[in-house]
């Protein structure tokens, strides 16, 4: 076994290209299982060493091999399945939760800032409490005795009273500061490193005369690259930096005629940037197997949804210029705008019971709403359930697998970070170099480790260890095997 992999080290790489159904056979040989039981227990030996250390004591590019073949059946072989499992849970997982952390403390800094501290003190109404009453006649009484006031505001009419107080504007302007320096100034770095290294190294991909990084085909990718875009728009329409010149003597404050004006766009990217900062943390779906198997569940039947709603958009362009067409006077649906927005809300259930009605002083118009409801309600709704039910059951089978998959991607992804000093204590503490034993005081090969599985788990009635009696010196000729010849194929 040594002697194989010292002589191909890539024997994986090469058989998972060329003759990927010879993986099987090769990860059977490094697992012994031992044919007697004790006290219900079985031992079982997995030969690990030549896919966790290479040869020059770093991490083998085993895993990275498996992972890229993309066969959710060989990946969950036990060995492979006790390699990854291990190397995460005792290696990685450290390093990649304290990237995640990072990631999730910036991600609840930008909730404070974005949604929780400018609605602090917003409709909590008068009898809630004293906070916001006296924050906002503390507001009116420093305006009034101030009475200076920007001739933009005044001719707009614009006033300060419903400001937040200035505990709270200086803590959103902290969160903000922090978010465009911390966290957009790391995507920056990031988009930048992984572009240079990518062109560097020629791995781009090419879409006519446009060239893009090959790590932006990931959804990691450009997801991140569209967080790091929607932060610098934010950036540049941050409505407390347009008005420092403008504030009245209300510090950090946003509620100007200046940022009034782009106070709506603002929101608009700062919504966008929260569906991405969570997008990009459905990545600690990898610490659960069963969790990560349900989350790339939904991303393999989202394309059946993605039918689902060009379907029903076919449909409701159709029969909204057909009831346009026909000589109605329902305001709900005058013209091709209306009608499409209401017969979407008649696929979504939201259309009510009193327009229903309305309906029924124009029967034309109500047999029009009945062939609508009867192909997209009854057949599309109850076909994209029926698609959603195939698509999970071809998935279903392999969902484990796949979830593998992705904690073998996270694994190798996550392993150049790692420091050397805890890689190689953690090498250390798998004591390869030590024989193993097939038995209590039968003394096996090195490379191994050794655990206990239930004797029911695997049975094994054949020993797959053959035994010869005789000397053990090399030089010595190979025993012959009894019955050997005696078949067909021989």
């Amino acid at each position: 076994m040594d002697i194989m992999f010292e002589r191909h080290p890539d024997i994986i790489k090469r058989l998972c290209l060329d003759a990927p159904a010879l993986m099987p056979m090769l990860l059977d040989g490094l697992v012994w299982r031992s044919r007697v039981t004790e006290g219900g227990q079985r031992r079982v030996n997995y030969y690990i060493k030549h896919l966790v250390v290479d040869a020059h004591g770093d991490f083998n590019r085993a895993v990275e091999w498996v992972t890229d073949n993309d066969d959710p059946k060989l990946v969950c072989h036990p060995i492979l399945s006790l390699v990854t499992d291990m190397v995460w849970g005792r290696v990685a997982f450290r390093t990649f939760l304290y990237n995640k952390a990072w990631f999730l403390f910036t991600l609840i800094v930008f909730v404070c800032s974005q949604s929780i501290l400018n609605h602090l003190y917003k409709g909590s109404g008068s009898g809630s409490g004293s906070g916001s009453s006296s924050g906002m006649r503390r507001l009116e009484e420093t305006s009034a005795a101030s009475g200076s006031t920007s001739s933009s505001d005044s001719a707009e009419g614009f006033t300060h009273t419903t400001d937040l107080p200035i505990e709270i504007r200086v803590a959103i302007f902290i969160c903000r500061c922090f978010i465009y320096i911390c966290s957009m100034g790391q995507w920056i770095m990031y988009h930048v490193k992984f572009s240079l290294k990518d062109f560097r190294n020629k791995a781009v991909i090419r879409y006519g005369r446009c060239v893009i990084p090959e790590y932006l085909c990931a959804w990691q990718g450009w997801s991140s690259l569209a967080l790091t875009m929607f932060l610098l728009l934010m950036l540049c329409m941050e409505p407390i930096l347009h008005c420092l010149e403008h504030n009245d003597g209300f510090l950090f404050t946003e509620h100007c005629y200046e940022g009034e004006n782009i106070l709506f766009p603002y929101s608009i990217m700062s919504t966008a940037a929260m569906l991405l900062y969570f997008l990009l943390l459905s990545d600690l779906s990898v610490f659960s197997t069963r969790v990560s198997a349900f989350a790339l569940i939904c991303t393999r039947v989202i394309s059946e949804v993605g039918l689902f709603l060009f379907g029903l958009t076919f449909f409701v362009v159709a029969f909204a210029c057909a009831v346009s067409a026909l000589e109605q006077d329902d305001p709900d649906f005058a013209g091709i705008p209306k009608s499409a927005l209401q017969l979407y809300k008649i696929t979504l259930g939201m259309f009510s019971g009193l327009h229903y009605d309305m309906l029924m002083d124009y029967p034309v118009l109500m047999f029009a709403i009945f062939l609508y409801v009867t192909t997209t309600v009854i057949f599309m709704l109850n076909l994209l359930i029926a698609q959603l039910n195939c698509a999970y059951q071809a998935t279903y089978q392999d969902m484990l697998g796949y979830a593998r998959l992705n904690r073998g991607k996270i694994v190798t992804e996550t392993m150049p970070a790692v420091s050397k000093s805890r890689w190689s204590r953690f090498v250390t503490s798998l004591k390869l170099d030590d024989r193993v034993e097939f038995g209590e005081g039968d003394m096996g090969v090195t490379g191994g480790l050794q655990v206990w599985e239930p004797a029911s788990a695997n049975v094994t009635t054949v020993d797959m260890i053959r035994r010869f009696g005789g000397s053990t010196s090399p030089a010595a000729q190979w025993p012959e095997e009894e019955n050997a010849g005696d078949d067909e194929e021989d």
